[in-house]
């Protein structure tokens, strides 16, 4: 892989490619930069306007001289539209949103929050309507940049976990807060947000919500005290309910459907994750144990590779024979949000596979193989990769169906695949570790390019903030 200079940028969500993968957007304290992603020219760049709003004037939070300070005018989202024509670029301290086209130094929209706050924006799928969840939970405003006018929908729950659009971007559904009582409202996108459909939801404090990829199904979960999935439709039906019995003391972490909508794959605080069908009930289930069984691909880190290397090139993991154990670490279940169940859930592109991160194993990655409808529906254990430090962050390609990256906190990237062609042309898996060209740098996330030739990584420490590319080598040219 060919790798980037080392380029400066304001936090985890201050990098952003392109939906096409030609143009790179950074910020840097409240400035905002656009690249090319070929050659990382700079094609443009915005400082944000640091003049007082309305609401900073009657609240007295303006410095002298009538504009805010770099601090509070820093930027904290930014992003592209689904066309690539415009971006925005947010201020959450000062509650302002900035809008501008590529092609024009100009901006083209300003929106304020106001008393309310700011706490998360982001572009709908159409790429000219803009969400803004205040603070507090009081309303998401959904702006609209074609006829400049706002929506208004009140007391959301969760501004992170608690909205989805379907695939086709035409409904937007909303968990929201009402009377003490949770409900979801359903929104045509297509007809200004007007709202269609709202109706109570049966939990009782409800913690997220996951869509179905084919829109007809919603999963929605309690909070981390009760085990308990509840699956309903668009039009308020409860289709089903998951409550595993025992119950395992604690409520749900993760939910992921698979990218059919046939599947549920469920994971709690427990080492447990049962696999939903379209009946609602258990069709398979997956485990954690210290002992991994033989006809497991295991995959360990090298030791010290990085001195070996000198951080630079490629180096292979070890492939080990199992039957292997690996160590888990112990829990005390009686403090509070213990350090075990799945810190993540994750289906590869075709939904083959599946990825799986244990908290109480933490420098493991578990992939399981997934049965196709024509094969006996038999999910197992297909290979399993350990490293030297926990693992931070796990990123499927979103183009191909077997690439995987990850990140330690290391100056390296690790890479797995199944997709290498052998001598008998045969395709086999690989795992490598890959050294980052630079001093000084620790890769705390890693983000895939939307056409999956490329991988930002992100170091993320306050201090320092930085974050460099890496490209898929053109051996043609």
């Amino acid at each position: 892989m060919d790798f980037t200079e080392v380029y400066k940028h304001s936090g985890s969500g201050s990098v952003s490619f392109s939906p096409g993968a030609h143009l790179i957007l950074t910020a840097f304290h409240d400035r905002l930069v656009l690249r090319r992603a070929d050659t990382f020219q700079i094609m443009q760049t915005w400082a944000l306007d640091a003049s007082a709003t309305p609401t900073q004037a009657l609240t007295s939070t303006k410095t002298k001289g009538g504009s805010s300070s770099s601090s509070e005018n820093a930027i904290s989202h930014i992003g592209f539209s689904c066309d690539s024509e415009y971006v925005l670029a947010a201020s959450a301290k000062r509650g302002i949103v900035h809008v501008y086209t590529i092609h024009d130094a100009n901006r083209v929209a300003r929106i304020e929050s106001g008393a309310e706050g700011l706490s998360k924006v982001e572009w709908a799928p159409d790429g000219r309507t803009i969400l803004c969840f205040s603070q507090w939970g009081l309303r998401v405003t959904v702006w609209s940049l074609v006829t400049g006018t706002a929506t208004y929908i009140q007391f959301p729950l969760h501004p992170d976990t608690g909205y989805a659009f379907r695939a086709d971007g035409r409904y937007f559904v909303l968990a929201e807060r009402h009377k003490s009582k949770d409900t979801l409202g359903v929104y045509d996108t297509a007809d200004s947000y007007k709202l269609v459909r709202h109706f109570p939801l049966p939990t009782h404090s409800l913690a997220s919500l996951a869509l179905s990829p084919t829109g007809n199904h919603l999963a929605i979960w309690e909070g981390p005290i009760e085990y308990k999935l509840y699956v309903v439709s668009l039009t308020g039906d409860i289709q089903g309910t998951f409550c595993p019995d025992p119950d395992p003391g604690f409520g749900i972490r993760r939910v992921a459907w698979h990218p059919s909508g046939m599947f549920l794959a469920v994971g709690g605080w427990d080492d447990k994750i049962p696999i939903l069908d379209l009946t609602w009930s258990v069709a398979a289930t997956l485990e954690l144990s210290a002992r991994i069984p033989a006809g497991v691909t295991i995959w360990r880190e090298p030791s010290k590779w990085q001195e070996t290397t000198e951080g630079r090139g490629f180096i292979s993991y070890e492939r080990l024979q199992g039957p292997h154990s690996i160590s888990l670490q112990r829990v005390d279940q009686t403090k509070p949000s213990p350090k075990s169940g799945t810190a993540q859930l994750e289906w590869n592109k075709t939904g083959c596979l599946l990825l799986v991160r244990f908290e109480n194993s933490p420098t493991a990655v578990h992939i399981f193989d997934f049965p196709s409808p024509e094969q006996e529906f038999l999910p197992r254990l297909r290979t399993v990769l350990l490293h030297s430090r926990p693992v931070l962050q796990a990123r499927w390609n979103p183009d191909r169906k077997g690439s995987l990256t990850m990140c330690c906190g290391t100056t390296s990237l690790y890479m797995w695949s199944d997709e290498w062609v052998g001598e008998g042309g045969v395709e086999e898996e690989i795992a490598e570790c890959v050294g980052v060209p630079t001093k000084d740098f620790e890769t705390r996330d890693v983000k895939w390019t939307p056409d999956g030739k490329g991988v930002v990584l992100l170091d993320t420490r306050p201090d320092k903030n930085v974050f460099c590319c890496a490209f898929e080598v053109n051996e043609d040219v």
